[in-house]
């Protein structure tokens, strides 16, 4: 739980740093920071960014199982995510810290929201209306692309575990 809360604080700062631009930068050219081989190992576009599917997870209709059940869909759940972000599919995933309605956050590594779509269908929860997804295209830092490499690094235990 930890590293999701780390996850999602680190998240949380790099979409607002990205967001961010100095009014003496507009316009300018970034040559002395400008790294051209990471631009393109990460499609970034001329700006750093690139397009993703951002989801929302929701709070499905079937939330009525025993604690077992529900504890099985989670592991199954969080074995998913790994999944994915070994995959390169998958490169931002956290819950949110309330009670609400919408559960967490996938930010897809795909061109189409239908791609996303086929990737959530493929979660335990989703199958089992634990959970539903809401889809939306997102345009956002390239350097998101890295998180879960940085991530592997900072982890000691898996959240599967």
């Amino acid at each position: 739980m930890k590293a999701f809360k780390f996850l999602f604080t680190f998240v949380s700062i790099l979409i607002l740093l990205s967001s961010c631009q100095e009014q003496s930068q507009k316009g300018r050219t970034n040559t002395k920071a400008y790294n051209q081989e990471l631009a393109l190992k990460l499609e970034a576009d001329q700006y750093g960014m690139s397009s993703y599917v951002m989801a929302f997870l929701k709070r499905g209709p079937n939330r009525g199982q025993d604690s077992l059940t529900a504890a099985n869909l989670q592991k199954a759940h969080l074995e998913n995510i790994m999944k994915m972000a070994e995959e390169g599919t998958l490169v931002l995933a956290g819950p949110f810290m309330d009670d609400g309605d919408i559960r967490g956050i996938y930010i897809f590594n795909v061109a189409t929201v239908e791609e996303a779509k086929k990737l959530t269908e493929s979660d335990p929860a989703i199958k089992a209306g634990r959970l539903v997804m809401e889809l939306h295209p997102w345009y956002g830092s390239a350097a998101i692309k890295e998180i879960n490499s940085i991530h592997n690094q900072l982890t000691k235990q898996s959240i599967a575990e």
